[in-house]
């Protein structure tokens, strides 16, 4: 196979032209928008960051392609028969680390306690857990604040560290990226995972090759030997790498190019529905607003005109002209697969510029008010895109939208840092359970939660109820409560759901693999054909 490389542009060439001779059957060329934001395991819960993670580190407990829980660095874990706020663990012998060391109970407790930690973007998983302790060289027992059935689920994240390689770096502490800090754990590995990283030059090129000492050895495919990743973030250029063989794999084919890939000799598109909700977030709990020509109070504080900014944007408009049908119009910031979805909760609101104009009299905004829109241009499918349709849907009731779009890298920590009043944002659900949303999004930031919650919203009695899913054992009664809590969410309406994103892998013949639903690849589940 001829390899050309043109199509990355000047700035890439020096670090990404491949020749035949560079790559085998088993190295496989990945590409897609987004970087990696850094490579500590703990300081950033964000989707291409964990997804590369999860290639050099190792949870206790994954997810498969399919969803479902499998044993990773614990091959079993169970409520203890003598507390019922204890979880036991029992870790996989034999297991070293890519550095040598061998995994034990030790790195268990050190890596959850780090987790857990002020500037671990990881913490709201961990927040009913009270301790963590080894009970022997591959026992573990977590401690939670009572009895909490799902502990499990939010774990699968939680990536295992090497305590003495962490302290003997410098890296005990977890970077605290939203303060721009650099650490060595931001830059350099040292994990359990099937890969292991050989370099990296960020926004360019990581090469990580196959770990020839993986546990997982006889048990997973492991069909890919080498992997080189490299970030494209102009969808035109993403495209021509995989149509002109330069890469083998991307996760985000452009919507108006699928049926140019799917038809393309040797190429393949495979789809699902993600695992994702796109909204906006709303500066509600300011009293007043930086960005915005009303002196004194804060128009987005006034549920009207949240009412009438949901009702204002044309969610089947952004569907078919803005996705081109690769999209579900969503009115609940919740993806299906979540515990707490109905199709009640998921029904949006019609499209409606002259109810939206009434409602924005009604709150005292008839002459409208201007507010700036943060959005990200390199995260989500068409972000930048769909943003910009917003503007124009939002000047029809009079609310002139002053759009910055920046890189996830710039736009994330004014989210982190309460730096902006009305905001895009993506949200998964790996624990596929509502209480996730919950702790990150609504409840108020602080106190181990909140810590994605960039709308200064709170609220006592949705507090209180937040966190007594943590421990409430009757799921029937827990249920009720998610029911309770996603009616009273509605009612505040502090986020405006858009839509839920469908993925569109492009994949060179040779490779098989599922797409999975977090949109995280696991590259030692690859097949070679």
């Amino acid at each position: 196979m001829t390899i050309r490389v043109a199509a990355f542009g000047a700035a890439l060439l020096a670090t990404t032209a491949l020749t035949a001779a560079d790559v085998s059957a088993e190295t496989l060329r990945w590409a897609r928008a987004a970087e990696a934001l850094t490579l500590d395991p703990h300081s950033q819960n964000e989707g291409p960051t964990t997804t590369l993670m999860h290639q050099i580190y190792e949870p206790l407990i994954v997810r498969n392609h399919a969803g479902e829980m499998e044993a990773g660095l614990a091959t079993s874990w169970e409520p203890s028969e003598d507390d019922p706020n204890v979880w036991v663990f029992t870790l996989r012998e034999g297991v070293t680390f890519h550095g040598g060391e061998e995994f034990d109970s030790a790195d268990a407790v050190f890596s959850i306690e780090r987790a857990m930690s002020e500037t671990s973007n990881f913490k709201e998983l961990l927040s009913s857990v009270s301790e963590v302790r080894a009970t022997g060289p591959y026992t573990l027992e977590i401690v939670t604040d009572g009895p909490n059935p799902l502990l499990p689920n939010n774990l699968t994240n939680i990536m295992m560290m090497d305590q003495g390689w962490a302290e003997a770096n410098g890296a005990e502490a977890v970077q605290d990226y939203a303060a721009g800090e650099d650490t060595y754990a931001a830059r350099n590995t040292n994990g359990t995972g099937p890969y292991m990283l050989e370099s990296r030059e960020a926004d360019v090129r990581t090469v990580l090759s196959a770990n020839p000492d993986y546990w997982g050895i006889g048990e997973f495919p492991l069909a890919v030997s080498e992997i080189i990743f490299t970030p494209i973030q102009n969808p035109a250029t993403r495209v021509a790498a995989l149509l002109t063989g330069e890469v083998d794999f991307i996760q985000d084919v452009p919507v108006q190019d699928l049926q140019r890939v799917n038809d393309a000799e040797g190429m393949e598109v495979i789809t699902a529905p993600q695992n994702r909700v796109i909204f906006f977030g709303l500066n509600v709990g300011a009293d007043d607003l930086e960005l915005d020509n009303v002196e004194g109070a804060n128009p987005l504080s006034d549920v009207r005109v949240r009412q009438a900014i949901d009702i204002a944007i044309n969610r089947e408009a952004i569907q078919q002209v803005v996705m081109r049908g690769q999209s579900a119009p969503a009115g609940v910031i919740m993806p299906p697969p979540v515990n707490g979805w109905t199709e009640a909760l998921d029904a949006y609101p019609a499209y409606d510029i002259e109810a939206a104009n009434a409602l924005m009299e009604e709150a005292g905004y008839g002459d409208g008010f201007s507010v700036q829109l943060d959005c990200p241009n390199d995260r989500y499918i068409n972000d930048e895109a769909i943003c910009q349709a917003t503007v124009g849907m939002l000047a029809q009731i009079g609310i002139e939208v002053n759009l910055s779009a920046l890189p996830r890298a710039q736009h994330f920590p004014l989210i982190a840092n309460g730096e902006t009043d009305f905001y895009m944002l993506g949200w998964g659900v790996p624990t596929y359970d509502s209480e996730y949303i919950f702790n990150f999004l609504y409840h108020t930031r602080g106190e181990g939660r909140g810590s994605w919650n960039g709308t200064n919203f709170s609220d006592a009695e949705m507090d209180e109820m937040i966190v007594s899913l943590a421990s409430e054992v009757d799921l029937d009664v827990r249920n009720e409560t998610i029911a309770q809590l996603w009616e009273m969410a509605e009612e505040e309406m502090i986020y405006i759901p858009i839509h839920n994103q469908i993925l569109n892998w492009g994949i060179a013949d040779g490779w098989e693999t599922l797409v999975d639903a977090d949109d995280s690849v696991k590259f030692k589940y690859f097949e070679a054909e």
